[in-house]
């Protein structure tokens, strides 16, 4: 069984933090919607939004992404926690594939590198905001000593 923290003093901060990520996620998700309303579903194009790249796949990932982050945060508990961890790890692991596919004709996401860096960054700012947001009782916080 993994070991994370239990009623962290900064949940709360890390929360926010995760609550930022799934917020950019959601409004980079909503613009590259408007901008890219009408073009095919893995357009390859020259459409910018929030300093990345988009075409309407790309927008559709990061508003669900976004949206869920977000309403596990606003749920909070142990719930932030675990569907959180999740949503990091996928994240990460999106900006990984997309890294890989950069200048192949496999990249229907339309990514650059800047897309990738972001969301690299967006997936640990979750990764953090979960792993520090494990809600518990006192008696199962293990004594510190």
């Amino acid at each position: 069984m993994a070991h994370y923290p239990l009623n962290h003093h900064l949940r709360q901060p890390y929360r926010l933090l995760t609550a930022a990520a799934g917020l950019y996620l959601t409004l980079f998700g909503l613009l590259s919607l408007a901008v890219t309303w009408g073009d095919p579903f893995t357009h390859r194009g020259a459409d910018w939004v929030l300093g990345l790249r988009t075409n309407p796949a790309a927008a559709w990932l990061a508003t669900l992404v976004g949206v869920a982050v977000l309403a596990a945060v606003l749920l909070g508990g142990n719930l932030h926690h675990r569907v959180n961890l999740v949503l990091a790890w996928t994240v990460l692991t999106i900006a990984m594939i997309q890294m890989a596919f950069i200048q192949t004709d496999a990249n229907v996401l339309n990514a650059s590198m800047a897309n990738v860096i972001a969301l690299t960054l967006l997936g640990l700012a979750i990764l953090l905001g979960a792993l520090y947001g494990k809600v518990g009782t006192e008696e199962r916080q293990p004594a510190a000593g």
